[in-house]
């Protein structure tokens, strides 16, 4: 295979993980580790420095895009990246020292529970009662745009939200998949926020995650540019393409979508991993 195939092979697979985590919150990598590691026989943590890159580049991309629309809640964003950003410099550390087995069943068990998560809850969740004090206190509270104008919503449990921000940053470090998919979890299932507001806010603050640990990926040189360049390219592309669709697309059709990809994805590195085919 000449550099030129595997280059468009892999910007083709990237365009497809960008549009997947633009949509749902996840960021690239859900598709980019498996891809690297299973098809193409990549060191995982050359993979993971690769994720990364593009996870910036799937934030970079649509969050701009989200936030002119005005789903993203950009205030809230910014207090999570406090948990996440601190969380992914302890799991970067960590990832250095874990075998690549363990690491590929690991990226398999966080995928199961993300996906298992999602099947349970596919309609948005109903907001009822005031806000909490400490939202109210911190104004996190906003709206987001609906087909019928702009509908209010409350931040709930923001001391639980935070915790789990900490625990997806962690996941976001060791396991380079910009922990998109337990950030929407948590602003969902916990905080309580419309599924399409978790996914774009999520999308706004996954790149400051990924930037908080890719830089002990380069320091101990698993960033390949050979593998970013195109695998960047394409996950941008993607990210463009699904800030287009996302405001007319169906969330339960969103949530199902992101259950069945990750499932099969989840499987093949748990069976993988177990097997020290990783």
């Amino acid at each position: 295979m000449t550099i030129l195939v595997f280059s468009g092979i892999l910007f083709a697979g990237a365009l497809a993980a960008g549009l997947l985590g633009s949509l749902t919150g996840l960021g690239g990598g859900v598709v980019i580790i498996p891809l690297l590691t299973i098809v193409f026989k990549v060191d995982i943590h050359y993979a993971i420095g690769t994720s990364l890159i593009s996870v910036i580049a799937t934030s970079s991309g649509a969050a701009a895009a989200y936030v002119k629309e005005g789903f993203t809640n950009i205030r809230l964003g910014m207090f999570l990246e406090l948990a996440t950003t601190a969380g992914a410099i302890a799991g970067a550390f960590l990832a250095t020292y874990l075998p690549t087995s363990v690491i590929a069943i690991l990226f398999g068990i966080i995928l199961i529970l993300s996906a298992l998560l999602s099947f349970v809850r596919l309609a948005d969740p109903v907001t009822t009662g005031g806000p909490g004090e400490l939202s109210r206190k911190l104004r996190l509270n906003n709206t987001f745009p609906t087909p019928e104008g702009e509908k209010p919503y409350f931040v709930k449990n923001v001391v639980g939200g935070f915790i789990m921000m900490n625990i997806a940053g962690i996941i976001s470090g060791l396991l380079g998949i910009g922990s998109g998919a337990l950030k929407v979890i948590a602003m969902d299932n916990i905080m309580r926020i419309p599924f399409k507001v978790s996914t774009t806010t999520s999308n706004f603050m996954i790149g400051v995650t990924a930037a908080a640990s890719v830089g002990i990926y380069l320091k101990r040189g698993y960033i390949d540019p050979g593998l970013s360049m195109p695998v960047m390219l394409g996950v941008l592309g993607g990210a463009f393409l699904g800030s287009r669709v996302l405001a007319k697309a169906k969330t339960a059709s969103l949530k199902m979508l992101f259950a069945l990809v990750i499932l099969v994805l989840a499987a093949e590195m748990i069976y993988n991993g177990i097997n020290h085919k990783i």
